[in-house]
């Protein structure tokens, strides 16, 4: 008689914070749902293809490392993003390359040396119920999948393909420039608001997290006096609150707004924001 085996990880441990993301809920803010999603959203369409998924597929974002996982079946992984080291039971593994984890056997993320988030992919994805059309878990609105803890099974997919290994150059965390484009209201803090923006290095703040990332340099003025109506914001807003504190909106961040918008971070530059540890230093630059 043969039994089945339904395909699950098993959390053994989670670390400081594992979400299942995905490419998030793009074109619900009208209705006030965020669109979350993969914060280093490159390295998560990077593992997802090395394991043969298509872009939509979910996978974990392990947040300095500590994630312990054991599988019921035999599967393919792989880790991008922050290079946090990998052993899949006696044997290290490569970063950024297919891995076969026998069933079974238990996985292990270590505390990476640079970065903050690192991308598990799993071939067949991590299918969990979507919510509104995705599998992400928002911080902000707790829309979607709990945040994953110890004793949690996730259940997985069917494999769609083969793994690709080589399918793409991995890329370590930057510390380069963030491009940006002026915002919609960079004249409330003077007209010179982009351009001081950018001539000044900002330094990344521990209440940082995937609704902004919060920075601490030299301030922006407003000049312009009163209040500005709550309006839509955007992926990227640079947003000056009172404080003079630019904080760049992430993809947990709200849909509506009251603080000036007054510069953009170009998307293809965002996945950098999800890499900056507090305490380093940030430099924005025209686009």
């Amino acid at each position: 008689m043969s039994v089945h085996v339904t395909a699950h990880l098993l959390v053994l441990r989670a670390g400081p914070q594992c979400l299942v993301q995905d490419r998030g809920r793009p074109g619900l803010a009208h209705l006030g749902v965020p669109r979350a999603g993969a914060l280093d959203r490159p390295a998560a369409d990077l593992a997802n293809r090395l394991v043969g998924n298509g872009p939509d597929a979910a996978l974990l974002e392990v947040l300095l490392g500590g994630l312990h996982l054991r599988s019921t079946v035999g599967v393919w992984v792989a880790l991008t993003g922050a290079p946090a080291p990998l052993r899949v039971g006696a044997r290290s593994a490569a970063h950024a390359t297919p891995t076969w984890v026998p069933a079974g056997e238990t996985l292990r993320l270590g505390a990476p040396p640079t970065g903050l988030r690192s991308c598990l992919a799993v071939a067949g994805g991590i299918d969990v119920a979507p919510v509104l059309g995705s599998r992400s878990t928002d911080t902000l609105a707790g829309v979607g999948p709990a945040p994953v803890g110890a004793g949690r099974e996730l259940p997985l997919g069917v494999p769609a393909r083969p793994p690709a290994p080589g399918a793409d150059t991995p890329r370590g965390p930057s510390r380069g420039r963030l491009r940006v484009d002026p915002g919609p209201r960079a004249g409330w803090c003077g007209q010179t608001a982009v351009a001081d923006l950018c001539a000044s290095s900002y330094v990344v703040r521990s209440e940082s997290d995937r609704v902004g990332l919060r920075l601490d340099g030299p301030v922006l003025r407003r000049e312009a006096r009163g209040e500005l109506p709550s309006e839509g914001t955007v992926l990227g807003a640079v947003q000056v609150p009172p404080d003079g504190q630019p904080v760049v909106f992430l993809a947990d961040h709200p849909p509506t707004g009251g603080y000036p918008v007054v510069a953009v971070v170009r998307a293809e530059d965002l996945w950098q924001c999800a890499q900056l540890r507090p305490g380093e230093a940030i430099r924005f630059a025209p686009a």
